[in-house]
């Protein structure tokens, strides 16, 4: 064959060619030993899954070499640079072998195979496992969207009906909320739904796992602090909003208002509107509240400057016009909730036990007497943590490093809070992204919980699963629990449970159905938010090589459902969740319009991507040039 060459590049040289083939043979060689060596873990895979464990191994296998080179030299030659060869690894490979040979003339070398696995099979097995875990899809989009159940959709039909009817594919409840009855209403809800709409909805049960956070708090004072809105100038430009109550627990406040104050109930039926309620507040300021509405259940009361107010403080009813002063004392008022304010290179001490936490006490100077202290909740990790590994709070908001661990408590120094210091309160997350932790993924409550789960689920999601050896656990206990074996989803949310994904996917294809969830949250603490990105891209890469659906999690139009408004960045990110089979939404009070709104961003999506493929749909732009 004549060598073809074009001006200023040589990769048309036989020579060239001849150097590629012999780097992708032997990488296609290491391709088909990884099944081989494997081969006592695909003997345990289930006969649907078969196919794309092999799969998954020689994608593997492809990605322990560094094809950036490569991938430059065959994009220059106009073939694949195998960017997107994730369903159909060997297939994509020996495509590209056999135009190589091709270009050499070499026709007994580039004879093509044909392998289990080619192009059309690869997207086929996907779908397929799709539909067989998430459902098939009748809305006209290939992604699904799944939906976490708040509690009161135990009791509002309307909302889960609402959210079939837009679009909601998978209703997700977390059983770290709530309880069994709890859970057996919304399915009811559910049911009655699915029958009204001539549709169905994969129900999704989430076991809790393990929940390492920050113990309790010494409660902060019980004092309110009533503040009117102001402006730019600090002139008030609303009045703060009280309601005056007998019994807050019994008769909470009809409306959204700014503080409860507790009264006897003799006096506060000789309020009238218009009168006038004075008092002292704690810092010795007369205030005075003018009531705006009487009900049988309360009084409406406002108040145009701030005050605080505590158990205890007397309130004088002044009418206009009379000659008697009744009074009365506000009643019990509840503790606010004390924090932590930490500084980078605060000393914080993270102890065993779970007495209250409390803040770090100072002399007159601002030095540190005692050291900030808050408890953990699961103290068997002190076993795992060692010096100068780092540690997290709060999603990532605080973070430190271990300096010292003792029998009791552990040193940790913190390197990363606002300068302003940053509040650390109860039952925050603590995540230990350096530490190998002996944690098991299923708890007791995990246990207890699952016959419900068995029972009632289409699909059992493993929260922090790290290991083969906790979907296996996972699988044991549901066997003998029954023939009822709803599918697992294995939540990637630490790094090991990231590092070890491969094992456990081929542990969790022993079943027939199977998928991953991408909870991003925790995630993003455990491997930097910096690396999320590259990490979630990876997992992607990796269930797509197995043609395991993967569901995108962690905060898509957060703003939206919980505020009602959408930032920039949030439309941009639930577009990106095209490239998984099911986007998840969390609870909040405008969730139904966050689902109305991913559905037309996926269905849009649908005409320009297909995972990392573009679709090249016409344009629609205006004519640049005339005709």
């Amino acid at each position: 064959m004549a060598s073809r060459k074009s001006n200023n590049n040589t990769i048309w040289e036989s020579n060239h060619i001849a150097q590629l083939i012999k780097e992708l043979s032997v990488i296609r060689e290491n391709m088909i030993a990884a099944p081989i060596i494997a081969q006592k873990y695909l003997d345990k895979v289930h006969p649907d899954f078969y196919e794309s464990a092999v799969n998954l191994l020689h994608y593997l296998a492809l990605r322990r070499h560094d094809l950036r080179s490569l991938q430059c030299q065959l994009s220059e030659l106009g073939l694949s640079s195998l960017g997107r060869a994730e369903a159909h690894v060997l297939a994509s490979l020996d495509k590209v072998l056999y135009i190589l040979h091709s270009l050499t003339d070499n026709i007994q070398a580039a004879a093509e195979k044909h392998p289990a696995i080619n192009f059309a099979k690869g997207q086929q097995l996907l779908k397929e496992h799709t539909d067989t875990l998430l459902g098939k899809n009748s809305s006209g989009r290939d992604v699904r969207i799944m939906v976490t159940m708040p509690s009161e959709a135990a009791d509002d039909y309307t909302l889960v009906h609402n959210l079939l009817k837009q679009g909601m594919n998978c209703m997700r409840i977390n059983c770290a909320h709530d309880d069994a009855d709890v859970w057996f209403k919304m399915i009811q809800n559910l049911k009655m739904a699915e029958q009204s709409l001539d549709t169905s909805c994969r129900i999704v049960m989430d076991l809790a796992g393990p929940k390492l956070r920050t113990g309790p708090m010494e409660p902060g004072a019980a004092v309110i602090h009533i503040r009117p809105q102001r402006d730019a100038y600090g002139r008030v430009v609303a009045p703060a909003r009280i309601w005056l109550t007998t019994d807050p627990a019994i008769t909470p406040p009809p409306s959204q208002t700014d503080a409860v104050l507790p009264v006897s109930g003799k006096w506060l039926q000789r309020l009238r509107k218009s009168d006038i309620v004075s008092f002292q507040d704690t810092r010795e300021s007369r205030r005075y509240l003018k009531i705006m509405d009487v009900t049988l259940t309360g009084c409406w009361a406002e108040i145009t400057q701030s005050a605080y107010i505590v158990s205890g403080t007397v309130l004088h009813h002044e009418r206009k016009g009379g000659n008697s002063e009744r009074k009365t004392s506000v009643g019990v008022l509840p503790y606010t909730e004390n924090s932590i304010t930490l500084f980078p290179g605060d000393l914080l001490l993270l102890t065993r036990d779970l007495k209250p936490g409390r803040p770090a006490t100072r002399d007159s100077s601002g030095k540190i007497l005692t050291p900030a202290h808050i408890g953990c909740t699961l103290p068997e990790v002190f076993n795992d943590i060692r010096s100068g590994e780092s540690i997290r709070f709060d999603d990532g908001k605080i973070g430190g490093i271990i300096e010292k661990v003792e029998a009791e408590h552990v040193h940790v120094r913190i390197t990363h809070a606002r300068m302003q210091g940053e509040k650390l309160r109860s039952d925050k997350g603590i995540n230990l992204p350096d530490s190998h932790l002996h944690l098991t993924a299923l708890t007791q409550q995990d246990l207890d919980d699952l016959p419900f789960v068995i029972q009632h689920a289409d699909v059992v999601e493993l929260s922090f699963a790290n290991s083969a050896e906790d979907v296996a656990l996972l699988q044991q206990h549901m066997r003998k629990l029954g023939e009822r074996q709803p599918a697992i989803v294995l939540k990637i949310e630490t790094r090991r449970g990231f590092e070890n994904l491969p094992d456990m996917l081929l542990t969790a294809m022993r079943a027939p159905m199977c998928g991953v969830m991408i909870a991003r949250g925790d995630l993003a603490v455990e491997c930097g938010f910096e690396r999320l990105a590259e990490v979630q891209e990876e997992i992607l890469w990796i269930c797509e090589a197995a043609h395991i659906p993967v569901i995108w999690a962690t905060q898509v139009l957060e703003t939206l459902a919980k505020e009602g408004m959408p930032s920039r960045a949030e439309i941009t990110d639930a577009a990106m969740g095209h490239r998984s089979e099911c986007v998840m939404l969390n609870k909040g009070p405008y969730v139904l319009n966050a689902v109305q709104v991913l559905n037309d961003i996926l269905r849009r999506m649908q005409s320009h991507q297909s995972k990392k493929q573009s679709m090249l749909r016409e344009l629609q732009l205006a004519h640049t040039f005339p005709d």
